[in-house]
């Protein structure tokens, strides 16, 4: 299972027609390991503590909406709670940022407060009328007036109205203004609660705005891949020029509205607290003015040492914009993706809240409640449930590459484009689902086991902040950098073992080993290529954030007198970019699977007849320009043809 147990002897790069299954071994340990997942989810269903989550629980052990057992040592425990189906706070607005749980006593009642309720007689009312007792079991509703312990087993006066939450059956306070203090606590950088205050108040003031924005950025990303798609040719040039205009206009629109918004809080004579929206917007404007001067003088150094390798990329993103004309349905893989990670997320993140309440009652000798905790070995199933995270989640990403490999393999390798399978998205996932999941177990394992001690150790370097000396601190940030180089250089190494999987249905390290080798042969033109065309892409990217960027300055400009900027915008700028880069990363791998098909060709043929090239005539082109710029010229192989993805309309 092992790479060094590899024993495939060397074979030349030759698409197949009959494929083969390959890592049938980590198939196998990565279905053990999915229904291992499957256990950890079925154990607390079984115990009863996904019930106990949905239903809701109080302070006392008892499910809400159930008739309960006693727990010894509980006096307050063992009831019938099938009438009472909420669960109610005494002091909902009582959190505790450290364990990030409400600090309150918890009751099972009929019915939330719907009304505020200012005096314990009005608790007695509510009690008496709807049979929703809202203190402590020990007191009856006639003694909430007069009882001596009712101000510590009764809720703090006023009640304010609350609403159930749909499915989980906990009543939330309606006026969520009590959170502010969670949200203070949350945010640790902000030291001015004022200036939170003000922040928050402005993107709810631009919510509007922000939506416009971030459904502005999805349009401009699908824009620039229908661009991508129809001028592939002079998308270069043409996102260089842009790239440089929206920079350097962008950098001067910040320091003009910089020095607007200052000559007019020089001017101002409105009120204290519009003197400070305009001053925090002034900050904030210098900041982003003096940060887009910075990067724009380093990105217009790195166009000009890469000017002259920019042109070499032409040839290469004309044949992904064919590619994306015959596959259309490459665009949508974001979107799948996308899906299936998040419900993957739902049913993990549902999962961890399952076996937070899954265990052993324990009563919690300070404060009296009942707390569930898991003894033993069980203790050790939140790690496996963690891991699986990690795994299942580069298991997708990773089925993703490889059907976007075999989809454009199959297109590149296809001399009779007329001879594709109708759907060739459909047809790769199908052949990877019938013969190489065990590769992509394997390829996401081995990035699991470098992204776990990184991230330990990143949680380590937060946990120990202030406290670990100079030098521990600086090795512990240099062990997360190596480990984080690690990682991208191997994740770039599965890509393009998956794409030799796709070509020649080799195991992984088979694949591996004969992608890297091949990287190696063409090093000169993975730099030129490969490097430059991700940077390209990298400017589109800036671009769709930039014209977001911009049109949220606009935007925000109008609403300058009550509206922080700092955080709309920022939140603006991040969906742009996780948009763009959802799409644009997509282009992204077809260059870099059209790149290893087009190093394979190059390597076994010449053009001459028997040994024709499979690339696409502006490939054909670039091939005669290197050979003019003296790059090697292919090995002499064995004399015979590669044989094509497809004969007669069948699929590889």
């Amino acid at each position: 299972m092992g790479c060094c147990g590899s024993r495939e002897s060397k074979r030349d790069w030759k698409p197949l027609e009959d494929r083969s299954c390959t890592d049938i071994p980590w198939l196998i340990i990565f279905i053990l390991f999915c229904i291992g997942m499957g256990c950890i989810c079925g154990y607390p269903i079984a115990t009863g503590a996904a019930s106990r989550l949905i239903s809701g629980y109080d302070s006392y052990g008892n499910t809400c909406g159930h008739n309960n057992t006693k727990i010894e040592g509980v006096p307050l425990s063992g009831r019938d709670m099938t009438e009472k189906k909420y669960v109610f706070f005494l002091e909902p607005c009582n959190l505790d940022l450290i364990n990030r749980r409400i600090k309150s006593i918890a009751l099972c009642v009929s019915k939330c407060p719907a009304t505020e309720l200012l005096t314990y007689n009005d608790l007695k009312k509510f009690a008496l009328n709807n049979g929703s007792h809202l203190c402590s079991y020990d007191i009856t509703p006639t003694r909430y007036t007069s009882h001596s312990e009712r101000y510590t087993k009764c809720p703090k006066l006023p009640v304010s109205q609350s609403k159930a939450i749909p499915l989980l059956h906990r009543c939330i306070p309606v006026d969520i203004g009590c959170y502010a203090e969670f949200a203070q606590g949350f945010i640790t950088f902000v030291s001015d609660n004022t200036v939170l205050r003000r922040v928050i108040a402005g993107v709810m003031a631009s919510k509007e705005i922000i939506m416009g924005l971030c459904l502005l950025a999805l349009v401009l990303s699908l824009i620039m891949m229908v661009v991508i798609r129809y001028i592939s040719k002079v998308l270069v040039w043409i996102l260089t020029v842009l790239v440089i205009i929206g920079s350097i206009g962008g950098t001067g629109v910040l320091w003009w509205l910089y020095a607007d918004h200052r000559i007019a809080l020089e001017n101002n004579t409105t009120s204290a607290f519009g003197k400070e929206v305009a001053s925090d917007n002034v900050k904030a404007l210098l900041v982003y003015a003096i940060g887009a001067t910075i990067f724009t003088v380093v990105l217009l150094l790195v166009m000009f040492f890469l000017r002259k390798r920019v042109a070499l990329t032409i040839s290469l993103f004309h044949v992904a914009g064919k590619v994306f004309i015959h596959l259309p349905l490459l665009v949508l893989q974001p979107f799948w993706t996308f899906i299936c990670l998040m419900l993957f997320w739902v049913y993990w993140i549902a999962v961890l809240l399952f076996l937070g309440t899954a265990g052993t009652p324990i009563k919690n000798n300070s404060t009296g409640a009942v707390e569930y905790h898991m003894q033993g070995p069980l203790q050790y199933l939140v790690w496996y449930h963690a891991v699986g995270l990690i795994w299942i989640s580069e298991f997708i990403l990773a089925f993703q590459q490889m059907t976007i490999a075999g989809a454009v393999v199959t297109y590149y390798f296809t001399r009779n484009k007329s001879q594709m399978p109708v759907t060739p998205i459909l047809s790769s996932m199908a052949r990877t689902i019938r013969y190489h999941l065990g590769t992509l177990a394997k390829g996401s394992f081995i990035i699991t086991l470098v992204k776990i001690p990184r991230l330990i150790l990143t949680y380590i370097h937060s946990q120990l902040k202030g406290k670990e000396n100079a030098c521990a601190r600086c090795m512990l940030k240099a062990c997360v950098c190596c480990l984080w180089c690690l990682e991208k250089c191997l994740a770039y190494l599965n890509q393009n073992a998956y794409t030799a999987t796709a070509i020649n249905s080799t195991n992984f390290c088979t694949s591996a080993r004969d992608a890297f080798l091949i990287l190696v042969e063409n090093a000169l033109r993975v730099a030129a290529i490969n490097t430059v065309g991700d940077f390209v892409l990298f400017m589109g990217k800036v671009l769709i954030v930039s014209c977001t960027a911009f049109a949220g300055v606009l935007a925000l400009n109008y609403q300058r007198d009550y509206t922080v900027w700092v955080l709309p915008l920022l939140i603006v700028c991040l969906f742009a970019f996780l948009v763009a880069h959802c799409f644009l990363s997509v282009f992204e791998n077809v260059v870099d699977v059209l790149f290893l098909c087009f190093a394979v060709d190059t390597k076994y043929n010449d053009g001459s007849p028997g040994r024709q090239y499979y690339m696409d005539k502006a490939l054909m082109e670039f091939v005669e320009n290197s050979k003019k710029m003296g790059w090697h010229k292919p090995d002499d192989g064995d004399g015979r043809e590669m044989k094509s993805m497809v004969r007669g309309g069948t699929v590889a």
